[in-house]
C-alpha cells in the first residue's frame, strides 16, 4: 500500500481525490479514514466548487480488506465514509472503471452523480459472504434502479456490466474514455454551471412497495439459497426499509448487518473465501518460478480429456490432442468442440472466437511425435495403471527435456506411473473434476520427487484456468476420493441398518448438500463405484451395489439405479434396489431399525471428519483448510458451512471423538478415532488452530 491511500488535490476549481491502495483499492481502514479527511477538507476549500473521485490502477474499489475480515472493526466505518460524501453541499462526481463492488458501491452511491467507464463492472457481492451491504446499499440501490433489480443485483451476488448499470440508472452516463480523472473533470465542469447539484439519492423517493406481490419473490430467493440467511434477509432490509423514512431505513439495514456478522454461517463463509486464496500457497514454493506452459499437449480425448483441452483451449492455451487411432481423434474433435461452442451460447466466448480457437490453437493426432514440442502433457485416459503407465513411457520418448508431464488419475499411484519414465522428476498429477471446463477445483498432486518447478507450474496452470488448486500428496485416493470413500461406507452402514438411500440423500440434502450420496452413485454410474472398490481391495458393507450392476441397474444412464429415471421430478426409489438391500440385511442378520434424519447427518459427518483427520494427519492434506476447500468444490459439501473441518470446530471436536468412541461398540473396525482428532480433542483444540501451523 503506497504512504497516502487517499490523495488530495486540486484542479482549477475540482477536488481530484484519487483512492490509491494496490492492487484494487480495497476499502481499508487506512482508505476509510482517508476518504472522510479529504471529504472534510473539500468541505473547507472555498475554492474547490466540485469533486471528483476516482481509483488509481485497474479498478475503483473492488470491496472490502480480506485482512481485516474476523478483525474488531476499525473507524471510521464504512456507513461513516458514505456519510462524509452524501452529506457534502457540492456535488461531488464518483468515475468507476475496473470492478465497483460490495463497499466501492456503496461508496459511489454516497455521490450525486456516477459516469462509468465501458468496462466497468458494479455489484453487491455481500450475500457470498453471509452479509448484506451495511452502508446503505440495500436503501440507495432501489431508489435508483427500482425494487425487483436492485433485490436480484443483491441476493445474487452477480456483478452486473456498465450497460446495463445505466439502463438501470445506477450510473448516469457511460463514457468511452479509458482516463477516469479526465472524464471525472469532464462531468465536474458540466456539473458546475448547471446549477444547484443534482439531488443526492438518498432524496429520491423510495420505490412502492406491495409485500403480498413480492412474497412469491422471497420465497423463490429462499428456495434456490436452501438452509442460507443472508440472502432472504438482505431482501427483507429492501423491502421492509423502502416503508421506512430513509434514517430509520438505514438503521434497520445496519441492525440487519450487525445479526448476520454475528452469524456461524458468515464465519463459515469467509472462512471458505479465505481458505480458497491460502490453499494454493505453498510456502516451499516462494520464489520458485514455473516452467513454460503455453503449448499444451492432452492424451486422451473421452469425456474428461475433451473437457480439459476445452479448458485450456477457453484460457487461451495452445492444444494439441491425441488419441488412438482416426475414427477416436474425429470423435474427440467433435466433443471439444461442442464445448467451446457451448462456451459462446453460455455469453462466455464471443461467437467469432470459437472459430478461430478451433482453427488456430486446437489440433488432433495419433502420433506421440505430435507432442515433441508440448510445454506440458496432461494424460487423460481410463483410470488403468498398465494403461497408464504405457501412455508415459510413450510420452517420456516423445516430449522434449523439461516438459512437464501430468497424469488426471483420481485415485491411482503416481509414483508407479512415473517409473514408467526416466523423469519422475517432471512427473505430477492433476486430477480435473468433471466436467473439467466447469468444475473449479483441481487437485495438485505432488509426489516427493516432484521438482519445485514441476509443482510451481501445477498451481501456475490452476491460476491460468481459473480454478481452485489444493496441494494434495501422492497417496491413494488423494485428498478428496480417500474421503469420499469414508463416507459411502458410513452411509452405506446406514442403509444396512435400517435407512434407505432415499433418506439419507434426503438427510444430507437437508444439511446442505448439493446430492445425497446415492443420487450421486446415480449420476456418475454405480459401476465407477464397484470398479473402484475392486481396483483398490475394499470390501462393501452389503451387496446390494454389486447386485444392481449385474441387472444392469446402472443409475440415470440405465433408467434405473437407486432411482426410477424415468422423468418423474423428484425421480422416485427404485423398488427393485430396495428388495436387493432387504436381502442384504436378512442375509446379514439384520433388522431393520428407524433411524433418526439427525442420526444419519451425525454418522455421515462424523467419519467425513475422522478420516479427513487422518488425511491431514498424514500430510496428504497440508493443512484442515485444503480438506474444507476440496469438499466444498469438488463435494457439493455447503459452502455456507465453511467445510467439514470448520464444522467440527463448531460441533466441538470433544463431542465429535465422543460419538465416535460410543459407536465403535457396534463396530469398533469402521469407528476408531483418528489419532489427530482423539489429540486434539483431548487438549481442547481445534482443527483451525493448524492452518497457520
Amino acid at each position: 500500500m503506497t504512504s497516502e491511500p487517499v490523495r488530495y488535490e486540486r484542479h482549477g476549481a475540482v477536488a481530484c481525490i484519487t483512492i490509491d491502495n494496490p492492487p484494487v483499492n480495497a476499502a481499508s481502514a487506512a482508505v476509510r479514514a482517508g476518504l472522510v479527511d479529504a471529504m472534510a477538507r473539500f468541505a473547507a476549500d472555498a475554492d474547490a466548487r466540485a469533486a471528483v473521485l476516482t481509483g488509481a490502477g485497474r479498478g475503483f474499489v473492488a470491496g472490502a480488506d480480506i485482512t481485516e475480515f474476523g478483525k474488531p472493526p476499525q473507524p471510521p466505518t464504512l456507513p461513516e465514509v458514505v456519510a462524509a460524501i452524501d452529506g457534502q453541499t457540492k456535488p461531488v462526481v464518483c468515475v468507476l472503471h475496473g470492478a465497483t463492488l460490495g463497499g466501492g458501491l456503496e461508496i459511489a452511491l454516497g455521490a450525486h452523480r456516477r459516469i462509468a467507464l465501458a468496462g466497468a463492472t458494479l455489484g453487491l457481492p455481500e450475500v457470498s459472504l453471509g452479509i448484506l451491504p451495511g452502508a446503505g446499499g440495500t436503501q440507495r440501490l432501489p431508489r435508483l434502479a427500482g425494487l425487483e433489480a436492485a433485490i436480484e443485483i443483491i441476493t445474487s451476488a452477480r456483478p452486473i456490466d456498465a450497460a446495463r448499470a445505466r439502463a438501470l440508472g445506477i450510473v448516469d452516463a457511460v463514457v468511452a474514455g479509458d482516463d477516469p480523472r479526465t472524464e471525472g473533470l469532464a462531468a465536474a465542469q458540466a456539473l458546475m454551471t448547471e446549477g444547484p447539484p443534482p439531488p443526492r439519492v438518498r432524496d429520491l423517493p423510495a420505490p412502492a412497495v406491495d409485500e403480498a406481490a413480492l412474497a412469491p419473490l422471497r420465497a423463490r430467493i429462499a428456495a434456490a439459497h436452501p438452509g442460507q440467511i443472508a440472502q432472504v434477509t438482505a431482501f427483507d432490509a429492501v423491502v421492509e426499509g423502502a416503508a421506512l423514512p430513509f434514517a430509520d431505513a438505514l438503521a434497520h439495514e445496519r441492525a440487519l448487518f450487525v445479526k448476520l456478522m454475528d452469524s456461524p454461517q458468515r464465519a463459515a463463509l469467509v472462512h471458505a473465501f479465505l481458505a480458497e486464496r491460502r490453499a494454493a500457497r505453498l510456502p516451499e514454493l516462494d520464489g520458485v518460478a514455473p516452467r513454460a506452459m503455453d503449448r499444451l499437449g492432452v492424451v486422451g480425448g473421452g469425456t474428461m480429456g475433451a473437457g480439459i483441452a476445452a479448458a485450456c483451449l477457453l484460457a487461451g492455451l495452445d492444444v494439441t490432442l491425441i488419441e488412438r487411432d482416426t475414427d477416436a481423434a474425429r470423435a474427440a474433435a467433435d466433443r471439444v468442440d461442442t464445448i467451446v461452442q457451448g462456451s459462446v451460447a453460455r455469453g462466455k466466448l464471443r461467437a467469432g472466437r470459437h472459430a478461430e480457437i478451433m482453427a488456430t490453437a486446437f489440433r488432433t493426432a495419433t502420433d506421440y511425435a505430435a507432442l515433441r514440442d508440448a510445454d506440458l502433457v496432461i494424460e487423460a485416459v481410463f483410470e488403468d495403471l498398465d494403461a497408464k503407465r504405457a501412455v508415459f513411457s510413450e510420452l517420456d520418448r516423445a516430449c522434449r527435456p523439461g516438459a512437464v508431464l501430468a497424469t488426471n488419475t483420481s485415485y491411482l499411484d503416481i509414483d508407479a506411473i512415473a517409473d514408467a519414465t526416466a523423469r519422475p522428476a517432471d512427473v505430477l498429477g492433476l486430477h480435473f473434476f468433471s466436467p473439467a471446463h466447469v468444475m473449479r477445483l483441481l487437485e495438485v498432486v505432488i509426489p516427493a520427487r516432484t521438482a519445485p518447478d514441476v509443482a510451481a507450474t501445477g498451481l501456475a496452470l490452476a491460476r491460468r484456468l481459473r480454478k481452485v488448486a489444493v496441494r494434495a500428496g501422492a497417496a491413494e485416493g488423494f485428498i478428496g476420493n480417500r474421503i469420499l470413500q469414508a463416507t459411502r461406507a458410513s452411509a452405506d452402514r446406514l442403509v444396512l441398518a435400517g435407512a434407505t438411500p432415499a433418506q439419507v440423500d434426503a438427510a444430507l440434502q437437508g444439511f446442505g448438500f448439493a446430492m445425497g450420496p446415492y443420487a450421486v452413485l446415480d449420476l456418475a454410474g454405480i459401476e465407477i463405484g464397484q470398479a473402484a472398490r475392486r481396483r483398490l481391495g475394499v470390501t462393501a458393507v452389503g451387496d446390494w451395489a454389486d447386485a444392481l450392476v449385474d441387472r444392469g441397474a446402472l443409475g440415470r444412464k440405465a433408467g434405473r439405479g437407486y432411482y426410477l429415471h424415468d422423468g418423474t421430478r423428484p425421480p422416485p426409489p427404485n423398488p427393485e434396489a430396495e428388495a436387493l438391500i432387504a436381502e442384504a440385511r436378512a442375509r446379514a442378520g439384520v433388522t431393520a431399525r428407524t433411524i433418526p434424519d439427525d442420526e444419519i447427518v451425525a454418522r455421515v459427518m462424523a467419519a467425513m471428519v475422522n478420516e479427513a483427520a487422518r488425511v491431514v494427519g498424514a500430510g496428504v492434506a497440508r493443512r484442515p483448510l485444503d480438506v474444507d476447500v476440496v469438499l466444498v468444490h469438488g463435494y457439493g459439501f455447503p459452502r455456507w458451512r465453511g467445510g467439514p473441518m470448520h464444522w467440527a470446530d463448531a460441533q466441538g471436536l470433544d463431542r465429535i471423538a465422543a460419538q465416535i468412541t460410543g459407536w465403535a461398540a457396534e463396530d469398533p473396525a469402521f469407528w476408531r478415532p483418528a489419532p489427530l482428532l482423539a489429540d486434539l480433542a483431548a487438549r481442547g483444540a481445534r482443527f483451525a488452530d493448524l492452518d497457520d501451523g
